[in-house]
């Protein structure tokens, strides 16, 4: 066996495995929403969650796929390469394309699945399938294009952003909050004075774990970003993840110690995942204390922003937006403040970070391309949900909602107790 294939093997041996892992990401999503939500909705989560994988796969290998890395046209699009893939446009690789695309597709999965959880109990399970197919061919995929396709207008202008800051987080971010603003808060969740009600949590454990399931597959997310298991960063990137997600988290049980008198659950597994997030852009870029810095700042961001949302009475059941939309934000101009100039250089661009010696250009870009694919995120979801309503019902009927989703929408309960058979026309009654 020569070196060449030797090394194929390695690298396709890395990019399956973690490709894998960022897809048991969704068993995270699952088990996290599911443990925010009420116990009436929990078999909606997974619906949805299920929706994501099969819909979300079979539409990106049909067309998203070839939107995002086929022939560039102008910067802005691509157009080669639809249900084979044959003449699309990619980095050097050391793989096939097939195993190309299913990272890829780990991606595309991940953002809808940020979405699904700002909707949590109160969208059509038909809307939703609409809005999967919109996002996972359409409104992802042409975004990633601008900063990852061949030609892209923001890549050639010199954005950076490794594992997903912007082009995952920030873009599902900001279409979780389009979302949740076009279908409004859940019944009840204000009062008349527009003071928000709790909503406890039905199962906080079952949120932890899932917590842990997308930590641990974030490990996959930004490290197997490499595209190479002989590539030099992927220790310095798993570092920088679990600082970041560690300060995240520690950050916010000091934090909200001080502001609540008590450590909030809650927030601190949101905590956690703010870190991630907010690591993902930079983690090859960056020093390990400035992934601590970058932690700690979406730590805290994360509660404020929670709290505003609330205020503004904007309903996300999970913390879609703060999490996600917020800290990936933060992660994408941190890289322009903080990239080093020995880590970028890889990136060919010849840009680092502010306090580095660098210049204004990368911060710059990076500010540009943000603003951006957020401004895509929120103004294509928001015109896709409106068109999906002319057709299907984006919002349940109130009774639906108060049932709940699982048996108002799927006719089955999460949990049976009592029962071993269910009259489930008793149960809509």
């Amino acid at each position: 066996m020569d070196l060449l294939t030797l090394s194929q093997g390695l690298d396709t041996i890395w990019i399956v495995l973690t490709a894998a892992m960022i897809l048991l990401m969704e068993g995270g999503f699952a088990l996290l929403e599911a443990g925010f939500v009420r116990q009436k909705n929990a078999v909606s989560i997974i619906m949805k969650v299920f929706v994501d994988i099969t819909f979300g796969a079979l539409v990106f290998y049909m067309f998203g796929f070839a939107l995002m890395h086929g022939k560039d046209a102008g910067g802005l699009i691509g157009l080669s390469g639809f249900f084979n893939h044959s003449g699309v446009d990619h980095i050097s690789l050391n793989v096939s394309m097939d195993t190309y695309w299913l990272f890829q597709c780990a991606f595309v999965i991940a953002v809808i699945s940020i979405v699904s959880g700002a909707v949590a109990e109160r969208i059509n399970f038909r809307a939703y399938i609409l809005f999967t197919i919109a996002m996972t061919g359409i409104i992802y995929p042409i975004a990633g294009h601008w900063v990852w396709g061949v030609g892209g207008w923001l890549g050639k202008l010199g954005m950076i952003d490794f594992a997903g800051s912007a082009v995952i987080h920030g873009l599902g971010g900001f279409s979780a909050l389009a979302a949740a603003l076009f279908i409004g808060p859940r019944i009840g969740k204000f009062a008349a004075n527009g003071k928000a009600n709790i909503v406890p949590p039905s199962n906080l454990p079952l949120a932890s774990v899932g917590a842990f399931i997308l930590w641990f597959g974030w490990f996959g997310f930004n490290s197997g970003s490499t595209l190479s298991a002989t590539n030099g960063s992927i220790g310095h990137i798993a570092v920088t993840t679990m600082l970041s997600a560690a300060a995240g988290g520690a950050a916010n049980i000091v934090f909200t110690m001080l502001r609540y008198k008590k450590a909030d659950p809650p927030m601190v597994i949101n905590g956690s995942l703010a870190g991630l997030v907010g690591i993902t852009a930079g983690c090859a870029y960056v020093s390990n204390d400035v992934a601590i810095l970058i932690g700690i700042v979406c730590g805290i961001a994360m509660v404020l922003v929670s709290e505003w949302l609330e205020a503004k009475q904007i309903d996300d059941p999970v913390g879609a937006f703060a999490v996600h939309g917020v800290s990936g934000s933060i992660g994408t101009i941190a890289l322009g403040l903080f990239a080093e100039k020995e880590l970028t250089a890889q990136t060919g661009q010849g840009y680092y970070g502010l306090f580095n010696g660098g210049g204004w250009e990368l911060l710059g870009v990076q500010t540009l391309g943000l603003l951006t694919v957020c401004a895509w995120g929120f103004g294509i979801t928001w015109l896709s949900l409106k068109l999906i309503n002319r057709f299907v019902r984006v919002r349940v009927s109130r009774d639906e909602e108060l049932v709940g989703l699982d048996v108002g929408i799927h006719g089955v309960p999460a949990y049976s107790q009592e029962h071993d058979f269910l009259d489930i026309d008793k149960l809509k009654a």
